[in-house]
């Protein structure tokens, strides 16, 4: 289904104006211009500067009422949750806390979905877990990118857990990771992640061993956040 015209110069402004809050050049609890100056300054119309104002109100980044204009709200009320919001700070302004952070939620959900992955996996998905490990392996000479096969692996897993939530946060993990494991690859000076590692994990996703699946996401998600914090 395509977009209309107006519905791009709605997203772009949200897009514009949501990248501007995060870098600070909106302080918070300071007045972003009026909709009427909005439209002037990024030459929109009047109804695609309600639609980016209503858009960034509903991602926690400011609140708009009458009488008190638009006002930048506190980081604790933006949603991390929100993949545009998580894009607009991870490449404006990536910080090592905000990956440990990070690092933390997946040490916390990522081995019980694993877990449950060994448990639940249609053998569809196991094949799924086996191409991105097999893609991971040809990243290792040249035939894959190895961010996005490292990416496709995790994500598959979370698929293969059968938990409606997991499944959810496929897309706002995949967001965040293309960030840390750029940059947990770069500390350990690789290219790449551990395929044997991977390998591990696999194996025992196949073997349909809870136990050890999780034993050994946990291993390496430990070994991310131990590098992330010596680097803090």
């Amino acid at each position: 289904m395509s977009t209309s015209p107006r519905q791009n110069l709605t997203h772009q402004l949200t897009h514009d104006l949501g990248i501007a809050i995060v870098k600070g050049v909106y302080p918070v609890g300071e007045g972003l211009p009026s909709e009427a100056d909005l439209c002037i300054e990024y030459d929109v119309s009047r109804s695609s500067t309600r639609e980016a104002v209503k858009m960034l109100s509903a991602k926690g980044l400011i609140s708009s009422r009458p009488k008190q204009g638009i006002r930048v709200l506190p980081e604790s009320n933006w949603n991390m949750f929100d993949t545009d919001v998580l894009k607009w700070i991870l490449s404006s302004k990536p910080s090592l806390a905000l990956l440990k952070e990070f690092t933390q939620v997946r040490v916390a959900l990522e081995p019980q979905a694993a877990a449950l992955a060994a448990m639940n996996a249609s053998d569809e998905q196991i094949a799924s877990i086996e191409k991105a490990l097999e893609r991971m392996v040809e990243a290792e000479q040249g035939l894959d990118d190895p961010l996005e096969a490292d990416i496709a692996f995790h994500t598959s897993i979370l698929i293969a857990s059968g938990n409606r939530f997991f499944v959810q946060l496929t897309e706002f993990i995949s967001t965040a990771l293309r960030v840390s494991i750029r940059y947990t690859n770069k500390i350990k000076g690789v290219p790449g992640a551990d395929v044997q590692k991977h390998a591990e994990i696999f194996n025992a996703i196949k073997a349909r061993n809870p136990q050890q699946t999780r034993a050994a996401v946990s291993t390496i998600l430990e070994e991310a956040l131990e590098l992330i914090e010596s680097k803090l």
